[in-house]
């Protein structure tokens, strides 16, 4: 597959992250899909030594750390960005804040930026997973019964008649929670969750019905300004990580007639245009596929899926916003999605709990294999995040062998003390 831009040089592309998280594939993915067809990739990365700022196919790099900076600044901060490169630039958002910016200031950011014209409101209302509730329930979307309490009174009157476990996570997942997701399974574990959010008052938390027998999917596609998926697909999330409600480590390519019909109605009902990532779960009670999370932006996995003709989401994307015709083609079934870090932690923790056998490691790990750090001509992002990941535990041994020290000291000044 190749990318041309009417006989010109190629549009260039900014990938934007808003907030600090270093370790990202999402990004990485970008760069390499269209890096590797000549496409100028930018990013905008907090730390130079990122691992996904190493990568040999990023064309350049704005080190700018995004968090918690307020909007004006964001605005002024993309414009210095588009005015340096001078020409109309894909703009491609990794996270639900820059999602919800993009569509949100789309007035201000087109005088330099490209990128698929979306209703300002839809973006919020898909990410806000209390919004995102009420849209499933009018839209008649199967999807968990959801609550999101403002008082401890709520969540006292909620266990009462609960069947637990629950699954409990931020509604506002941009707006740096004090809730990771989770698996609950006793009323007490929910309520102290819901203290430590905020007190009398629970803050960004949703509280959401369990679906224990079930599948994890997940569809990924691109809509045109028509609400046409041109690229779609779906897939099976087999590992995550945390292992309960995390994200993905390993997925599976499979393609399932009835998720994408239903994924695409949806898309029509909103409507929607531009890269998507949307969760669900089979639930075997009623065989619904019900939704969990709808991500309006690029999903971090998205590298698992390519159609026959080498399209992925974010080249549909590329070549639709640079004129480029398009063709919808049957997705590659059987590619394996690995995320190695993590995944090596997952796997291992289920081994070591008997979760988990080693010939069914063996079987989810057979196919075409897309690594999300790993690639044989661009090592340099995988050496780095294990070296940023190796640095995260040492900090944690030092901070946890001080505590230590700190406690004895403290043991052996109250023994002198008291002789």
């Amino acid at each position: 597959m190749t990318i041309v831009n009417n006989g010109q040089t190629a549009a260039p592309v900014l990938v934007l992250k808003i907030g600090r998280y270093v370790i990202h594939h999402g990004g990485l993915g970008v760069a390499r899909s269209l890096g590797m067809l000549g496409v100028p990739v930018y990013t905008v990365i907090e730390d130079r030594f990122a691992p996904a700022a190493v990568s040999k196919y990023l064309t350049g790099t704005f080190v700018w750390d995004t968090s918690d900076l307020p909007r004006s600044q964001m605005l002024e901060g993309l414009a210095g960005i588009g005015r340096k490169l001078k020409r109309p630039t894909i703009l491609i958002a990794t996270d639900d804040a820059g999602a919800i910016l993009i569509a949100e200031e789309a007035a201000t950011l087109r005088q330099w930026f490209l990128f698929p014209e979306l209703r300002p409101d839809i973006p919020r209302t898909l990410a806000d997973k209390s919004l995102l509730y009420g849209l499933c329930k009018q839209l008649g979307v199967p999807c968990p019964e959801t609550i999101w309490p403002s008082t401890i009174s709520e969540v006292e009157e909620f266990v009462e008649k609960a069947a637990f476990p629950v699954v409990v996570k931020a509604a506002k997942p941009w707006l740096k929670p004090k809730v990771k997701t989770s698996i609950v399974s006793s009323p007490r574990g929910l309520l102290d969750i819901c203290r430590q959010s905020g007190g009398q008052a629970p803050s960004n938390v949703l509280i959401q019905e369990y679906i224990g027998d079930g599948e994890d999917w997940f569809f990924h596609g691109y809509c045109n300004a028509s609400s046409e998926c041109l690229a779609a697909f779906t897939g099976r999330k087999l590992r995550s990580f945390p292992a309960d409600g995390g994200f993905t480590t390993l997925g599976r390519s499979v393609t399932n007639p009835a998720l994408l019909r239903q994924a695409e109605d949806l898309l029509q009902a909103i409507p929607y245009a531009g890269v998507l990532d949307i969760d669900y779960r089979l639930d075997r009670r009623d065989g619904q596929y019900k939704l969990l999370d709808f991500n309006p932006r690029i999903g971090a996995q998205f590298r698992l899926f390519e159609d026959s003709e080498r399209i992925d989401v974010a080249r549909a994307l590329y070549r639709d916003l640079t004129g480029q015709p398009m063709r919808r083609s049957p997705q590659i079934d059987g590619r394996v999605f690995v995320v190695e870090p993590h995944d090596c932690l997952t796997s291992m923790r289920q081994l070591l709990r008997r979760e988990l056998s080693v010939s069914d490691w063996l079987r989810s790990m057979t196919g075409p294999k897309e690594l999300a750090w790993f690639k044989w001509n661009d090592p340099a992002p995988f050496l780095m995040v294990w070296i940023r990941l190796g640095l995260t535990v040492v900090k944690k041994l030092i901070s946890a062998l001080a505590k230590t020290l700190q406690g004895l000291a403290l043991r052996s000044r109250r023994k002198m003390s008291l002789s």
